[in-house]
């Protein structure tokens, strides 16, 4: 469980579901209603796993230092989230736990940021919530896995998309830095979201922007601000590089963070 400190510099000064309003009995894909008109992207639910160690992430990432990182198996909005980002002054790559939801600078209050947990890169150029935050304030959220959602009749099963080499990943994502009147400070994030590649599109009809490892100095690049270079990047992931399986309902409620959210599902036969 995450211990505390400052979203941006360490953690979030709560326990790892503060902030959470009870939704065990919504549907998980309705998490959050989205605010499209300022680019929030209301297609895509918003759960994912992140299970590899820091020394493991550190490698992968190129990072200076090695996090600590506790398992984590159904994050889900509002919670910290660990991002990857260039360090102001000395250009090396740093950790930091960004709250998940951007806040616009410009916000009133941090309420936007339930709408904001999601950018659709068709749009994330134009949008007053994101567009700063495009050409500025690129990060990699490092994940080992996302749920989603397929339909079924009267329910909706949950399934977790991994790599099928088991190996974490990348997300593309903004964050934000925001400041109320009375000085306190929040740092936020957001994840790109494409349509789907031919095996998420059988679950859902979005998916995250997953960024290719080469791609990840390019999209960290501060002095790159030219969005059309930046657009390019935004594809969906191989499909044949990624695997889905149907897992345990559990992770349908916010609260749950264990083991037994990846838990493979028995689905019935159909007739």
């Amino acid at each position: 469980m995450f211990k505390g400190g400052r979203i941006g510099e360490a953690l979030l000064v709560t326990p790892r579901n503060a902030g959470l309003p009870d939704l065990a009995d919504l549907n998980a894909n309705r998490y959050y209603l989205l605010g499209e008109d300022i680019g929030g992207d209301s297609l895509m639910c918003g759960r994912f796993i992140l299970m590899s160690p820091g020394r493991m992430v550190a490698e992968l990432f190129e990072l200076e230092a090695e996090p600590h990182l506790e398992p984590r198996y159904n994050i889900a909005p509002t919670q910290p989230v660990a991002a990857i980002r260039v360090a102001a002054g000395t250009g090396d790559r740093e950790l930091v736990f960004l709250r998940w939801g951007l806040i616009p600078s410009w916000a009133k209050d941090t309420k936007i940021g339930y709408k904001m947990i999601n950018a659709k890169s068709e749009t994330v150029a134009q949008k007053p919530a994101f567009r700063a935050a495009f050409r500025h304030r690129r990060c990699l959220i490092p994940a080992d896995g996302f749920y989603e959602w397929k339909k079924g009749t009267g329910t909706k099963q949950p399934y977790l998309v991994r790599m099928k080499d088991n190996l974490p990943f990348a997300f593309a994502g903004l964050w934000e830095r925001w400041e109320s009147q009375n000085g306190e400070i929040i740092e936020s994030c957001t994840i790109l979201t494409v349509d789907a590649n031919d095996l998420v599109s059988e679950i859902h009809d979005r998916m995250p922007v997953i960024l290719h490892p080469k791609d990840h100095r390019i999209w960290l690049d501060a002095a790159l601000r030219d969005p059309e270079k930046l657009l390019k990047l935004l594809n969906a992931y191989p499909a044949d590089e990624m695997t889905a399986l149907p897992v345990n309902p559990l992770v349908n409620k916010p609260s749950e963070d264990s083991p037994k959210c990846i838990e493979p599902a028995v689905l019935p036969r159909s007739n």
